[in-house]
């Protein structure tokens, strides 16, 4: 029976106060959603507001010598434009869908952080065992997530990554954010953060059902221990 997986993207275009626009970063949707076919997953792609889930222009532009992600992006609009509505599908998603998937982009870090639907659904799923994973500012999406069964946060404990402070600092984003990533990763795991060795090598972390990656080299990576931790 083949996987089934939610994707849930960011609903959120600007870019804080900086009058630019973000959104969902192209290749941590792209190279994780060329492993997911391979294995024959079935997906479903939600966000917070349904319908249009702004992809982050910077991410086009990066990525057009990337050929997973040029072919992601002019074949596969759909799969963004027609998102459904989370809280539609929220009661039942840990129940229908075998894994949950944050991409980034900077998008997540102004709604997904504290989106109380979002955060109910990995709730969900984490409580049932299942994997719930994340790249680069995806993991904004589990920063503020409890554990139903224990109040504490979902993170505490577990070794994490995701975008860190000096990969902020080397885009020139540190002060556009509501907080910095590696920062709050760190707190609500209890220290646990980690991060590869140089600024924009790939690393990805595998604890329990919790599965980060740093940045975009990481979602390949990401996609692969999601379909590794479903077979």
């Amino acid at each position: 029976m083949a996987p089934k997986i939610l994707v849930v993207l960011t609903s959120h275009s600007e870019l804080g106060n900086t009058g630019k626009k973000t959104g969902w970063y192209l290749p941590e949707f792209a190279h994780p959603y060329d492993v997911f076919k391979a294995a024959g997953a079935e997906l479903t792609v939600a966000s917070p507001a349904g319908g249009l889930a702004p992809l982050d222009p910077n991410s086009v532009e990066a990525s057009k010598e990337d050929a997973s992600s040029v072919s992601f992006l002019n074949t596969q609009k759909s799969l963004w434009e027609k998102t459904t509505k989370l809280d539609a599908i929220a009661d039942k998603a840990a129940d229908e869908y075998d894994a949950l998937f944050f991409p980034g982009g900077h998008g997540p870090m102004f709604d997904l952080a504290n989106d109380p639907t979002s955060q109910r659904v990995a709730a969900a799923f984490a409580a049932k065992g299942k994997p719930v994973a994340a790249v680069c500012h995806g993991p904004a999406a589990l920063v503020g997530v409890k554990d139903p069964r224990t109040g504490e946060y979902l993170l505490k404990g577990k070794t994490v990554t995701g975008f860190s402070n000096d990969e902020e600092e080397a885009v020139g984003l540190t002060k556009a954010m509501p907080f910095l990533l590696e920062s709050r990763l760190n707190e609500v795991s209890g220290g646990k953060y980690v991060k590869a060795d140089k600024p924009w090598e790939a690393k990805v972390v595998v604890d329990g059902n919790v599965i980060t990656g740093q940045n975009p080299a990481s979602a390949k990576g990401v996609g692969e221990a999601i379909v590794k931790a479903l077979s």
